[in-house]
């Protein structure tokens, strides 16, 4: 059986780089260690951008060296000098040596732009053939009647079995979306070589450069701008002759603004558009003519706070300048979250991944990477949508993540903030939450109830009704009220405020389950090969023996809940009966509490870590013990150790730390940690749905 797959497009513009992302996607659920390598590539540097995007999501440990075979260059030398099965033995070399480090590896051929376009395919097909490799054909649909479509398919098969070639699957992409029923139904009525084909519609947001993609094509300098407005979409270019009041006329929504470098009318009023309601959003600013932008343009456009818009500055003529940008081709960068999630989500919705996976991958992997976990996660979310409320809406991060939430479906979103302020985020970012319900809580219709509900609760505590105002406006007690009155299903916090600040309303409002006795929490660690409980990281600081067996019990259900069978270990500084001392008599008596109160668990304690996790220490320091060796889920006696050893095993393995997870609540309320990434948020959502789902 195969170990790898070879996707080979039948011509340029075939949109390849969205089904290496699905097939990559879809084979990480089952495969643990995939590798990526391209034969040929434009050069060693600038690095590749498929092979910097593939690594950094799926494989950032494989060696950027290891992932290709030749540059174009290389390539077109040994051609033209007849060594063609010289080339083709050192890409092979090569694949072997990258291929002997993974279970499963993806080729991604060559982009019709570098050996020779009109011979590429049969390329690709050699290639392939000499690596082993089974063929996914991807061709383009984009202009083509469903007949020919079928017959260019029959043609790259023929192609591909003349040369020795197996193919596993094609796919048509980038067809009209108007014409997939019928290319779907002539397809289901003819064969295209024994090989099932998939199709895909087109989606012009894919097919649009980013102002990025734009940059790197015309070599400009950027100017001013936050990086990550590089990845906005230019849906059009504005040529700038007119003065500026003819000029504001003809903008138009997410349009890139070519003007001389010297019209400093222009570029003002470019800038003042993005502070502006009345005018569209743009997605960034050209500057021709290699002309220095006057000093004090330069200060007055920096001084303006949060500004995102991006300038850039060319050599070119605007007229040349013009002429190269509608050559430029769009790609999905590395950091491009918005068209990572675009890509993956059309491919989802349109491919059967179980199915896809059985036609073409040779093994399943009983590993559970980081990648699969995440996915896991995210389908597992889907199935039952919940709807969460985030109480930072304003905050950079939340809306970058929500933008991601959305175009993956995994729920329904409500952001609490000023809306004004929101939507002027979001335009300056680049971002779309559409989908996602905004609510200001100073003007919710919801506000008076709140605070009569707050009050009522706490008035034995000596709360006024003023107090009560003051507290139900805090975002984070806003959203744990609208967790407690059923109208979202779940809340995350934490992004800009304290732990104490997202759990302290939690405990006020929907309080502890009948048999939890405290709040506590824990973190998904998914190592390379598996994901493991810690348990607690975040919340307490020094538990007593009832309620560090209170932690082990709520941690154990965690783990269930998520997939993973618990195997609990009480960690402690000894194992068994070897220690003494109040620290591990605390952890030896919490043990037994477990042992009494849940016979079902499985449970060891006290155990040292290396005890719990190598199965070689165990045999010796634990022997017959049912969870020495195999732990899945470790307890440590005080936040003091948890939270140190949680982030050392994060930070030295490059695990991903997922959480923490608050449990023990009535109702689903995660916290963040200050420091989180937009991964972090879009997981911790995830998490928070999952666990609403059995409420």
């Amino acid at each position: 059986m195969a170990n790898s797959l070879y996707i080979a497009a039948t011509g340029p513009g075939s949109g390849k780089i969205t089904l290496v992302l699905g097939v990559m996607e879809t084979l990480s659920r089952s495969i643990g260690n995939i590798g990526f390598f391209r034969p040929v590539i434009k050069a060693v540097e600038p690095r590749d951008n498929d092979i910097q995007l593939v690594l950094n999501r799926y494989n950032p440990r494989l060696s950027y060296a290891d992932t290709y075979g030749c540059t174009h260059a290389e390539a077109r030398e040994m051609i033209a000098k007849g060594q063609s099965n010289e080339l083709l033995n050192e890409i092979l070399t090569r694949f072997k040596r990258l291929e002997s480090q993974c279970d499963f590896v993806l080729c991604e051929g060559t982009d019709y732009t570098g050996v020779s376009s009109a011979l590429e395919f049969d390329f690709n097909a050699d290639v392939a053939s000499n690596l082993g490799c089974p063929v996914m054909i991807v061709g383009n649909g984009s202009g083509k009647e469903p007949d020919l479509l079928l017959d260019a398919v029959r043609v790259a098969c023929k192609a591909l079995e003349a040369r020795h070639c197996t193919v596993a699957a094609a796919f048509v992409n980038r067809i009209a979306p108007e014409q997939m029923e019928a290319a779907a139904a002539v397809f289901a009525a003819n064969t295209a070589g024994g090989a099932k084909v998939h199709l895909l519609p087109n989606d012009a947001s894919l097919e649009r450069p980013t102002v990025g993609d734009i940059a790197a094509g015309l070599e400009a300098q950027l100017l001013s701008g936050e990086p990550e407005a590089l990845n906005r979409d230019v849906l059009d270019c504005t040529v700038a002759a007119m003065q500026l009041p003819h000029f504001l006329d003809h903008i138009t929504e997410g349009a890139l603004v070519i003007t001389p470098g010297d019209r400093a009318d222009i570029q003002l009023g470019s800038v003042a558009t993005t502070f502006s309601r009345g005018f569209p959003s743009l997605s960034g600013i050209l500057l021709t003519g290699g002309i220095e932008v006057p000093p004090q343009i330069v200060r007055l456009i920096e001084g303006l706070p949060g500004l995102c818009l991006p300038v850039m500055r060319v050599a070119d003529d605007t007229f040349a300048a013009a002429v190269k940008i509608h050559q430029v081709s769009a790609t999905i960068a590395p950091d491009n979250e918005r068209k990572i999630a675009r890509a993956l989500g059309l491919f989802e919705s349109h491919i059967d991944g179980k199915a896809f996976t059985e036609q073409v991958a040779a093994f399943q992997s009983d590993k559970v990477t980081p990648i699969m976990f995440q996915y896991r996660l995210i389908e597992k979310a889907k199935t039952q949508p919940k709807h969460i409320v985030l109480a930072e809406g304003a905050e950079d991060r939340i809306l970058r993540a929500s933008d991601i939430l959305l175009r993956r479906k995994v729920c329904d979103l409500t952001l609490l903030g000023d809306e004004a302020e929101i939507t002027r985020k979001t335009a300056a970012l680049g971002v779309d939450i559409t989908g996602a319900r905004v609510v200001d809580p100073i003007h919710s219709e919801w506000l008076d109830d709140f605070i009569q509900t707050f009050f009522d609760l706490r008035k034995a505590k000596g709360v006024t009704i003023e107090m009560a105002r003051d507290a139900v406006l805090d975002p984070s007690c806003f959203g744990t009220m609208m967790v407690h009155k059923g109208y979202v299903d779940g809340m995350v916090s934490g992004a800009v405020h304290s732990t104490a600040n997202t759990i302290r309303p939690s405990l006020q409002i929907i309080k502890t389950k009948p048999d939890c006795a405290i709040v506590s929490s824990v973190f998904l660690m998914c190592l390379a090969d598996r994901v493991l409980v810690y348990g607690d990281c975040a919340v307490n600081p020094a538990p007593d023996a009832a309620q560090l067996a209170d932690i082990a019990v709520s941690s154990a259900e965690t783990a269930r809940h998520f997939g993973i069978e618990p195997l609990v270990a009480m960690c402690s500084y000894s194992s068994g009966i070897s220690g003494k001392g109040k620290d591990v008599d605390k952890v030896r008596q919490a043990t037994e509490i477990v042992r009494k109160t849940r016979p079902d668990l499985k449970i060891e304690g006290p155990i040292q870590y290396d005890a719990a996790v190598d199965a070689g220490v165990a045999k010796t320091k634990m022997p017959g013990s049912e969870v020495a060796g195999r732990a899945t889920v470790f307890i440590f006696p005080d936040l003091d150790t948890g939270n140190n050893l949680y982030k050392a095993v994060q930070r030295s393995s490059g695990a991903v730390a997922i959480g923490p997870i608050l449990q023990g609540l009535k109702k689903p309320v995660n916290d963040l940690s200050r420091g989180c990434m937009i991964t972090d948020i879009v997981n911790t959502v995830a998490v928070t749905a999952i666990m609403a789902q059995t409420v």
